[in-house]
């Protein structure tokens, strides 16, 4: 039997098909899939934050930058990450009900006031992230934390406050305690967030009988306050009349005052004459005034004049109404 040897590939003696070539066909795979991977990996290298985030950026695990808005470059093959958060976003904490009805926070709400009464209050708390590397990496769930601590801190507020002022005009002080004592304590928290606004949304007692009463209280309140308001504006309107009557009363005070003044310099005026008169003819001056006095005295009864001189034999009377009368007539 004849031995025969077979060789593979076969050798192209010209009358069959070419060789064909591996080595290139290799080559070309190797550049093809170098291509892809190349490709890939310019399509990670790059990304973009928009205007309401910050992206904080890990090289093997280590935090080494934090980017703003825009486009910006990494290096790939999971050498560096990217963590997108939303900083420039308020979020919201709703304590005590749910604005879409999806949850029942009833026991968020129950809480007993500093003079030991029950009250139901909602919160709607406003928050921010402030540091993008502490919120993602100091603390495992940081918006717990912070609901937790809000709650913590409604509670003591709330604990201190008598009911009606939980319930009618404390609210805004409440409000302010607890977002300064949030705030206080969330700097030493220092984990990534920042309180905006703390709201009491609602406040009401658990039972529909206090409930009414507290409306008998807010409505004795306010219709003590319309009428304050309606005394005020009474008493802007009779200020102005008080003032103008006080004005007038001083007006003719003044004026019966200066009558009198002028009264008295007119009768001082007149008995300075009359003394005048007097110093010169004290005798006649005398009996007219006299005369005078004693017609103003007795205005109807008839006198006499006793005309006689002393030591005279004749007396002669004058009829005192006729020598007024002629003195009337001329």
């Amino acid at each position: 039997m004849e031995n025969t040897t077979y060789r593979w590939p076969p050798k192209n003696d010209g009358a069959g098909k070419p060789k064909p070539n591996f080595k290139k066909l290799g080559s070309t795979i190797l550049i093809a899939v170098l291509a892809i991977a190349v490709g890939m990996a310019a399509m990670t290298c790059f990304y973009t934050v928009d205007d309401k985030q910050q992206a904080v950026v890990t090289t093997f695990g280590r935090v080494t930058d934090v980017t703003d808005a825009g486009v910006h470059f990494k290096l790939p093959f999971g050498i560096q990450q990217v963590e997108k958060v939303d900083v420039n976003v308020y979020q919201k904490i709703e304590l005590g009900y749910s604005s879409d009805g999806s949850t029942n926070a009833q026991s968020e709400s129950t809480m007993i006031t500093g003079d030991y009464n029950i009250v139901n209050v909602d919160f709607f708390v406003e928050y921010k992230i402030s540091d993008p590397v502490a919120y993602l990496y100091s603390s495992n769930d940081p918006e717990l934390i912070l609901k937790n601590l809000i709650q913590s801190q409604i509670r003591n507020v709330v604990g201190s406050t008598s009911v009606d002022a939980v319930l009618t005009d404390g609210k805004e002080n409440i409000q302010m305690q607890v977002k300064d004592l949030v705030a206080g304590i969330l700097t030493e928290y220092d984990i990534g967030l920042t309180l905006v606004d703390v709201k009491i949304q609602d406040s009401e007692p658990p039972t529909l009988e206090v409930v009414e009463a507290f409306k008998a209280v807010e409505t004795a309140k306010q219709q003590a306050e319309t009428v304050v308001n309606d005394a005020k504006a009474y008493q802007n309107a009779q200020l102005p009349l008080a003032q103008a009557e006080a004005d007038k009363l001083i007006q003719n005070a003044e004026f019966l005052k200066q009558k009198r003044v002028n009264e008295a310099k007119e009768q001082v005026a007149m008995f300075t004459a009359m003394y005048a008169e007097y110093a010169r003819n004290p005798e006649i001056t005398r009996s007219r005034m006299y005369y005078e006095a004693i017609q103003e005295i007795l205005p109807d009864v008839k006198l006499y004049i006793n005309t006689s001189a002393s030591g005279d034999d004749v007396q002669m009377l004058l009829p005192l109404e006729s020598l007024v009368s002629d003195n009337g007539g001329n």
